[in-house]
């Protein structure tokens, strides 16, 4: 983790989703809000970055070209068992996944796409 100018520990974020503009965008916002934010855009980019990087949070679309943000999360589970996954999707094929992924043992919570950032910044914090 980084240090703020408090010398507090900023958590690391990192955000997944394969449209650019939301998954920087988002980045910017948690940068603004006392994270260490960085964005990817697939799921093989997520689970890459979070063995290197070890975030303390992701928040992941679900419904990528590459990788689904479930897939994603599970391989990253194997490594990261503590780390803070949010998954969010504005598609109704998500509930499948969702279900499946329930069945193996997996439970992730999801958000509604779009998100209003508020509405985020105040999820992270609860």
């Amino acid at each position: 983790m980084a240090t703020s100018n408090s010398g507090k520990a900023k958590p690391k974020v990192l955000v997944v989703d394969d449209e650019r503009v939301i998954a920087d965008t988002l980045a910017i916002i948690l940068n603004q809000h006392g994270y260490e934010a960085s964005a990817v855009y697939t799921g093989t980019g997520a689970v890459e970055r979070a063995r290197n990087d070890r975030p303390d949070l992701i928040i992941s679309d679900v419904i990528m070209p590459d990788m689904n943000g479930i897939e994603a999360a599970i391989n990253i589970r194997k490594f990261l068992p503590a780390c803070k996954i949010l998954l969010f999707s504005g598609q109704a094929a998500t509930a499948n996944l969702l279900e499946s992924a329930r069945a193996q043992g997996h439970e992730f919570e999801i958000l509604a796409k779009p998100i209003h950032p508020q509405d985020l910044l105040a999820k992270l914090k609860s």
